[in-house]
């Protein structure tokens, strides 16, 4: 009944594909479990940046793994030698390292812990923006290949650091 009333009231969710549709709400939940599971229920970027620096300290952060993610947010984000103008659009704020990040974006900063915490605030302005309506403004267009590979971002640290039935 919700998709129903969502598909006849909400502004551009019929033209989207289903596709589309379903990456957006695989990551709600997705995002629900990484934060329950791994987060503690509750997430910030200062917390998550505890995280990473967490698993790196275990040495369980296996950045490696993440680089088609990562590589897919690159190119999405900085071109011709600047940055797009998808990347003002994740809204980054000053707890969401924005130094950092455009430092992992552009290339300048391959530091394994500075990729995997820059995947995961990409991630976290993502859950953010449509969290706070942020991707109404654009009626959630183009946002699969995003959610995609938020989703597969979320799924493997899931997979390596929560505690997931077998």
């Amino acid at each position: 009944m919700s998709i129903q009333w969502l598909l006849l009231r909400a502004p551009g969710f019929a033209a989207l594909p289903e596709e589309d549709r379903a990456a957006i709400f695989n990551f709600t939940f997705l995002w629900s479990l990484f934060e329950a599971q791994i987060m503690g229920a509750f997430a910030r970027a200062d917390l998550i940046c505890a995280k990473v620096d967490e698993w790196r300290e275990a040495g369980t952060l296996h950045a490696d793994e993440y680089d088609a993610e990562l590589g897919y947010f690159r190119q999405r984000y900085f071109a011709n030698g600047d940055f797009t103008h998808h990347f003002l659009h994740l809204k980054l704020r000053p707890a969401d390292q924005p130094a950092l990040v455009r430092s992992v974006i552009d290339g300048s900063n391959s530091d394994p812990r500075d990729r995997l915490l820059t995947l995961l605030l990409i991630v976290w302005r993502f859950r953010n923006n449509l969290f706070h309506g942020e991707k109404w403004t654009y009626r959630l267009q183009d946002q699969l290949q995003n959610f995609a590979h938020a989703n597969a971002v979320l799924m493997r640290l899931l997979e390596q650091h929560g505690q997931l039935a077998e």
